[in-house]
């Protein structure tokens, strides 16, 4: 089989990206062990982040530091025994969340966040999937009134300087939206411009069928058998050998098992996270996709029953899981919202592949021909995936990308 490019990983980012190779006529091949949409990006908040210009930074307060180190949080865990292999992606990472840094790496975020809801809903319209979304925002709730101003005045700053719309909740607001939850708010605040994807899975399956009705095809296949040949690119599937003239690693936290043996040293982490689905009691609902802000886990009403997520373990890509942020998590949910019984037989746990400047790894690799990067999107992989996608396509078929990749680059690490 011989094809233009063979688009590695079938997870939103390589599904896009593959999307946006066949709009352009290109023939494309997409190579994942497993189904589309069933690794990372299968348990996720739901959340399309129109707000998110700001990326996650790394705590600089020392009194902040040091209770994150007492391991005690829902919003944050990490394993002892992993900390000497991943000590240095995290200085690296608090290097570059000093407030000047934060804010030049935001000023470059900022572009891709911009376009996120109109990349997705191009491919919505095509595929056909608007069932699957809900255009009403989400919201943050607050205990406390000095977590709450701090808040509004960031909306505002954002609203100014991002044109980012917002309303702002007072309790009886909240009250009035919510019905259901406890009484224990000071207020909220909601963002009106994100989109939420009520089933995350199906979304990238319906991106999936738009692309193999663009003539496109999905195969399983072994993507550490990458290798380079005198005319592009070979790799290994179910049906055989494969070629392609190009190819684009779309691997998330699994891009290092290609682009190490090729030679690549790029700063690549995982932020790990869990979820769980659970039933409400009786006629309880929760309208709205929902932040404990203080507390670091969030509520997603989706047709599998209300999601539960945390925030980052750091730890190995590969260890067992260690669930203990969902389990910090549900008795402190179970207070607010009257929840059932669980519905999944274990909980969930997918890792995020990071960079240390928070940015994605978006072009072409510096060194291979016809090779090209598009991971490390953290916790923005379902935000960005179509965003990403048509970059690399762009880029990749001579066209002048929509936005400037040059920051995306892997050279700034200097692999």
């Amino acid at each position: 089989m011989a094809v233009d490019v063979i688009v590695l990983g079938a997870g939103i980012v390589g599904v896009s990206t593959a999307v946006q190779l066949a709009r352009r006529g290109q023939s494309v091949l997409l190579i994942d062990r497993r189904g589309a949409g069933e690794e990372t990006s299968y348990g996720n908040a739901g959340l399309i982040q129109r707000e998110g210009v700001v990326p996650y930074n790394f705590p600089q307060e020392l009194g902040m530091i040091l209770r994150y180190g007492l391991n005690r949080r829902i919003d944050a865990h990490y394993h002892l025994s992993a900390l000497a292999k991943i000590a240095p992606f995290l200085a690296s990472y608090w290097h570059h969340s000093h407030p000047a840094r934060h804010k030049a790496i935001a000023a470059h975020y900022a572009p891709l966040i911009a376009h996120s809801v109109s990349e997705h809903k191009v491919l919505i319209d095509e595929a056909k999937a608007d069932s699957l979304i809900s255009k009403d925002g989400w919201v943050e709730v607050f205990r406390s009134a000095a977590v709450r101003d701090r808040e509004y005045a960031e909306a505002e700053r954002l609203a100014r300087e991002h044109g980012l719309a917002h309303e702002k909740l007072t309790a009886a607001d909240l009250a009035r939206t919510e019905p259901h939850l406890a009484p224990v708010f000071v207020g909220a605040l909601k963002w009106t411009d994100p989109w939420s994807v009520k089933d995350p899975l199906a979304l990238t399956r319906a991106y999936l069928a738009l692309f193999e009705r663009l003539g496109g095809k999905m195969v399983k296949g072994d993507a550490k058998s990458l290798r380079q040949t005198r005319h592009g690119w070979e790799v290994m599937s179910e049906e055989g050998q494969v070629s392609g003239k190009t190819a684009v690693v779309a691997l998330g936290p699994w891009a290092e098992e290609v682009t190490v043996p090729l030679g690549y040293r790029l700063p690549l982490g995982v932020k790990r996270g869990y979820h769980m689905h659970y039933a409400a009691k009786g006629n309880a609902v929760l309208n709205n996709w929902t932040m404990d802000k203080e507390r670091g886990y969030f509520l997603a009403p989706m047709t599998q029953g209300i999601r539960l997520t945390t925030g980052a373990e750091f730890a190995l890509r590969d260890a067992p899981k260690t669930p203990v942020q969902l389990e910090r998590a549900e008795k402190v949910a179970r207070t607010i919202f009257p929840f059932d019984k669980r519905l999944d037989a274990e909980p969930w746990m997918g890792a995020r592949p990071c960079t240390p400047d928070m940015m994605p790894i978006i072009g072409a690799a510096p060194r291979h021909r016809g090779l090209w990067f598009a991971f490390g999107h953290a916790h923005h992989g379902l935000t960005l995936g179509p965003v990403t996608g048509r970059l690399i396509a762009e880029a990749m078929t001579g066209e002048t990308p929509f936005l400037d990749i040059t920051p995306y680059r892997a050279e700034r690490f200097n692999p």
